[in-house]
């Protein structure tokens, strides 16, 4: 896409402190038809780099916001999340264009390393980098495709014009995405890294995503059962202690990273300051259970601001960016099994978050006890919108209009790109 045309040494060029993912430092230049095992491997720590900063701190809060659940902060924003979308989901706004763009960005720099794996020997080696490379695109894909709908599928860097895919086919590009990164991507060695059960559970959110209930929850229990991976208390997971829940995170560390999500959700009344852009809304607030030990680390009061507390940098320094954790994994078991088998899974993570075990009575009752544990555990995480969206209940839940199922594709966008359509949510 003519907009997003940037050379493959650029992917290069960073620093060798931005490099969390490889203690390695990035050549300066290399020719793609002259890649090396060695320059791939290097070429490796950039996506890491692209990967984490191109969605931009709105590609990472979209969701919580178009979802409903964060509103304009400070005494003046707006405080309707209707009025707020509105405002913000619009095919000319910067909301919506800045992440499709970074999205799109960092495909390229993919796209060039995967085009170049592919002219190489089929080794071992080779093969884990293409997984790793792989795994990206699988979830550049899954979040434009759940996004934007029908987008234009991209297996290789290119600048002419070219036409949006289905929906249908955008899915089956992300599954095979995330199958090739199943199939050569290392074992589990680390949280920053990316591994053949991160692409498992990547695999199990897309599943989900379709309504593929019995992969999902079979993608989800091998997760589960892996002895890599266990439960983890809130202020182990979102302060950087060490734990077992986390399955990949960006580590995002300040020297690296353009993303701050903590700067736009704490105030200036905290101690480590924040523009406060984005507050939670009174429902959020409210919506937490006695004795449930995720609130203090999920909201919080600063002096009269309410505030998302996941995050605590501020504007002092970043924090990890979680892509997937434990967590997840027992919700997507719990609906994909459905009532009968999958409320043991709902009511084991309750009981570790200090709750309760609830006993709905029918399968519409179970759907309604999963989303409400979908909305408190995973607050701010890049998820309640696209709930809502694939339960068919956006518009019943939060009264928005049936256009909002979708993000508009950026009419800058489609003005680059002649063979462009608007997607059929927002064509009309």
């Amino acid at each position: 896409m003519k907009n997003f045309i940037i050379s493959l040494t650029a992917l290069l060029l960073v620093f060798a402190t931005s490099c969390n993912e490889m203690d390695q430092y990035p050549h300066n230049a290399v020719s793609s038809d002259n890649l090396t095992e060695e320059d791939a491997r290097l070429l490796l720590t950039g996506l890491y780099f692209y990967m984490q900063n191109k969605p931009t701190a709105n590609g990472y809060l979209t969701q919580d916001v178009v979802g409903g659940e964060l509103v304009r902060g400070g005494a003046t924003g707006l405080k309707d999340p209707i009025l707020l979308v509105k405002d913000l989901v619009t095919p000319e706004s910067g909301f919506v264009s800045g992440p499709w763009d970074g999205f799109y960005t960092a495909l390229y720099q993919v796209n060039s390393l995967i085009v170049s794996l592919n002219k190489l020997p089929d080794t071992s080696s080779r093969n884990e980098i293409l997984g790793v490379a792989s795994f990206f695109r699988g979830l550049l894909y899954y979040n434009l495709v759940s996004r934007y709908g029908e987008v234009p599928i991209l297996e290789a860097p290119v600048s002419g014009d070219i036409a949006a895919s289905s929906e249908a086919e955008g899915w089956s590009f992300v599954e095979k995405n995330f199958q090739t990164a199943i199939d050569y991507a290392p074992v589990f060695t680390d949280k920053n890294y990316v591994s053949k059960q991160a692409a498992k559970a990547l695999m199990a959110r897309t599943k989900l995503a379709q309504g593929k209930m019995g992969e999902a929850a079979s993608l989800a229990e091998e997760i589960i059962s892996d002895a890599n991976f266990s439960l983890a208390d809130f202020d182990q997971i979102f302060r950087g202690k060490a734990n077992r829940e986390e399955i990949f995170t960006f580590a995002n560390l300040l020297n690296e990273s353009s993303v701050n999500l903590s700067a736009s959700l704490y105030s200036r009344s905290s101690a480590n300051g924040g523009s406060y852009t984005y507050a939670p809304t009174t429902k959020v607030m409210n919506m937490f259970e006695p004795d449930d030990k995720r609130t203090a680390i999920s909201i919080d009061m600063q002096e009269t601001n309410e505030v998302i507390n996941k995050y605590s940098g501020g504007e002092v320094t970043t924090d990890p960016i979680i892509i997937t954790r434990l967590g997840e994994m027992y919700l997507i078991s719990a609906e994909a099994q459905g009532l009968a088998k999958g409320l043991g899974r709902l009511n084991e993570l309750r009981k570790f978050r200090g709750l309760p075990s609830v006993h709905p009575a029918t399968e519409s009752d179970f759907i309604d006890a999963v989303l409400k544990e979908r909305r408190v555990e995973l607050l701010a995480e890049g998820f309640r919108w696209f709930d809502l969206v694939r339960l068919n209940r956006l518009e019943s839940d939060l009264g928005f209009e049936r256009k909002y199922n979708r993000l508009p594709i950026p009419a800058k966008e489609r003005s680059l790109n002649k063979l462009l359509n608007q997607n059929s949510y927002w064509a009309n």
